[in-house]
């Protein structure tokens, strides 16, 4: 009960986002990502036990602050941005946030892909693009909001998404394939992504439309919508059909 709790309250969250404005709508971004992931932490600590949630949680949050500390300093692999100070406490220069947003997304992720596909290769690639595709739409919104920017000097962009460098989503899917190459020698469960993970599920696809129709209709960001739209449909899509249809 606690795990659909805990989604209703995070999509309720993300629906009042676009209705705020200013510092509200700060805290009402770190709320946001806080809220989803309890979602997932919990759901996996229910459905999945103890040590399992914990590897989860070390591997996707220690991943995504060391990887973000290495990028705020040097540049690399995202390119050259800084944090501002809207989204809470920071260590190393990271809002705490951030390492939970990584966390928070990667569990839906990783049983996005372990429906729709097996192997120890080809399951992680699928994993990689549920999560990295997430960010055509999470990037623009931030840098919009003013919580990071970025240095565009004669850096190439996407048609459509033009303050974020093409190397930081490059580099998202590369960091996303490591990851998920380490999450998924977790062990596995036998209907992995369907029947009893109804909450990830929920919460991948409602971020995948949710997202598309935020930044098509409020952000008016059609080029946004589209990019997102298309690549996180590549999983999101397919994964919506199995749900749908049942298929193992």
């Amino acid at each position: 009960m606690l795990p659909w709790l805990l989604a209703l309250a995070t999509i309720l969250a993300q629906i009042a986002w676009p209705l705020t404005d200013g510092h509200t709508r700060d805290v009402l971004t770190v709320v946001t990502v806080v809220l989803f992931f309890l979602t997932s932490a919990s759901h996996a600590l229910v459905a999945r036990g103890l040590f399992w949630t914990i590897g989860w949680f070390v591997v996707s949050a220690g991943a995504g602050f060391a990887v973000e500390v290495l990028g705020t300093r040097t540049g690399l692999p995202f390119g050259d941005y800084r944090y501002a100070d809207t989204l809470g406490p920071t260590v190393a220069g990271v809002p705490v946030v951030i390492p939970l947003a990584w966390a928070m997304m990667s569990y839906p992720a990783l049983l996005a892909a372990r429906r729709l596909v097996t192997g120890p290769l080809l399951t992680p690639v699928v994993a990689a693009v549920a999560l990295a595709s997430w960010d055509l739409f999470l990037d623009p919104q931030m840098v919009a909001e003013g919580h990071w920017t970025w240095s565009l000097d004669q850096t190439p962009v996407l048609v459509g998404i033009t303050d974020v460098p093409v190397q930081n989503f490059v580099a998202w899917l590369l960091v996303a394939l490591v990851l998920m190459l380490v999450l998924d020698r977790l062990p596995r469960r036998r209907g992995d992504g369907g029947v009893g993970d109804g909450v990830p599920a929920l919460m991948y696809l409602w971020t995948y439309v949710s997202s598309v129709l935020l930044n098509a209709v409020f952000l008016h960001r059609p080029g946004v919508a589209l990019w997102g739209g298309v690549v996180m449909g590549l999983v999101a899509i397919p994964y919506a059909y199995a749900l749908w249809t049942g298929r193992d």
